[in-house]
């Protein structure tokens, strides 16, 4: 009776009665126990919220830096920078104001593009030297980069510490490979979902952090972002310390690459544009499947592209349009970040893989219309509207997206596709960012969301009308 009890509590953990047959040495326990997260998982988790929080800090305080360094860096590199582009800027009628958001969205691209090329060969490097020396190398480049953002008293200092910021920026890609290291099928999506949890909390707390230490800063004062870039840096030293102490290695050395030469050529095919798109990597799939992946990988793609070229860019619509400090973006932040934050851990993590799609569909259809009514918003109401349906869209579309292609390929195969999928989404940010910016500097920040917005209705469409393998 107590075997048939257990063989029963097998099948419905996705095991065949054959398990129970095959191991009468009482190896069941481990067995169903493998449905369990991995305890390095939660190390992973607070590793991330750590990083997230520091990377976070910024977000608030990028419209004011760009202002303070506009003002203050005379004869250093923004204003030779902004002398180069005077001609142009005066032809085409773009205020003066404007050239912050034009060079934002070139910090964000740079670091976005730095990301794409560096988090496949962290990746390709840790598959042979082990995911903790990578990983911890990779921290310790980023919390040497909020300290030269400490002591950036010019512009080209902090353009520096954005690049040594983005070099680093492995770390992500990192902490993938070790939830991937000790999950399985049954246990994977629950370590995800902490992931996205980790991204949630940091984009809630980190602008609140940020907001603060620009409340009580005197931005007469040449150095006043010091307090906010020391405290990140301080954030980014306890992370090293915190993996130092309680990470443990989760690559053993008979799984790693025999030669450090052939992991790194594999892991640039994520680099290569044309490998990217067509799945190079991802081996023995059907045709059928293949062409699935890369509509599904092209649909990513574009969705990013335009996402997140208006994402970077609404700080500087709140800061510019409606007058809006750090505070009142860090208001904003809070206001979505707990509405992408319940609809992740009540809403998304609940969906049957059958309406995966139609979730995803959703949140397309739905950042349309939100990008639409911040471009037309005249008064602050109108502008938390949209931005709140910007908010409930990226709770699904992400994660709904990642989910669709997390089916495809063995299961020796999922993290290339997953991998491959994630450059496909850097890739996007590092070329959305400095195209939107440079729109809102041209025409303004009305025509730019509205075409933008429109724009969306594409990959919705190519979404809603793909038949998946």
């Amino acid at each position: 009776m107590q075997s048939r009890g257990k063989t029963q509590e097998l099948k419905q953990n996705g095991h065949s009665s054959a398990d129970a047959v095959d191991d009468p040495s009482g190896k069941l326990k481990s067995t169903i126990d493998a449905n369990k997260t991995h305890p390095t998982v939660y190390i992973v988790f607070f590793s991330l919220l750590l990083d997230l929080l520091a990377f976070t800090m910024i977000l608030p305080l990028l419209p004011s830096l760009l202002e303070h360094y506009r003002v203050n860096d005379k004869g250093g590199l923004y204003s030779t920078l902004s002398n180069s582009i005077k001609f142009f800027r005066e032809l085409v009628g773009a205020p003066e104001r404007y050239t912050s958001v034009l060079f934002g969205g070139f910090l964000g691209s740079m670091f976005s593009f730095l990301q794409f090329i560096v988090s496949p060969i962290a990746g390709g490097l840790s598959d042979y030297y082990g995911r903790k020396p990578i990983l911890l190398l990779s921290l310790t480049g980023i919390m040497s980069s909020y300290g030269l953002w400490a002591l950036s008293k010019n512009f080209g200092i902090f353009v520096l510490a954005r690049f040594i910021g983005g070099l680093s920026k492995g770390n992500i890609s990192l902490s993938m490979a070790i939830i991937t290291d000790v999950s399985n099928k049954q246990n994977r999506g629950k370590g995800m979902a902490l992931v996205g949890i980790a991204f949630s909390l940091g984009f809630i707390l980190g602008p609140m952090i940020g907001a603060i230490f620009s409340r009580f800063s005197d931005k007469s004062n040449d150095n006043w972002f010091i307090f906010p870039a020391l405290f990140a840096m301080c954030l980014a030293g306890l992370d090293v310390l915190f993996c130092i102490f309680f990470l443990k290695e989760t690559l053993p050395l008979e799984k790693r690459a025999k030669t450090v030469i052939n992991s790194i050529s594999q892991a640039l095919e994520h680099v290569s544009i044309k490998s990217l798109f067509r799945f190079d990597a991802v081996k023995n799939l059907s045709k059928a499947d293949l062409e699935s992946l890369k509509e599904l990988g092209f649909i990513y793609f574009t969705y990013l592209f335009l996402y997140s070229g208006l994402e970077f860019t609404v700080t500087f619509l709140m800061f510019h349009k409606f007058g809006f400090n750090s505070i009142d973006q860090a208001k904003m932040f809070l206001t979505t970040g707990v509405i992408m934050a319940l609809l992740q851990g009540g809403v998304v993590k609940k969906i049957k893989m059958e309406k995966t799609k139609q979730a995803a569909v959703l949140g397309l259809i739905l950042i349309v219309p939100s990008f639409v009514v911040v471009g037309l918003a005249k008064n602050v109401f109108w502008l938390y509207f949209g931005m709140i349906l910007f908010a409930i869209s990226t709770a699904f579309c992400v994660t709904c997206m990642t989910t669709l292609t997390a089916k495809y390929g063995n299961f020796d195969q999922k993290g290339t596709v997953l991998g491959i999928f994630r450059s496909h989404g850097a890739l996007a940010r590092a070329l959305g960012p400095i195209v939107s910016s440079t729109a809102f500097w041209l025409i303004g920040s009305t025509p730019t969301y509205l075409i933008g917005g429109i724009a969306l209705l594409y990959p919705t469409v190519k979404l809603y009308k793909l038949k998946l393998s």
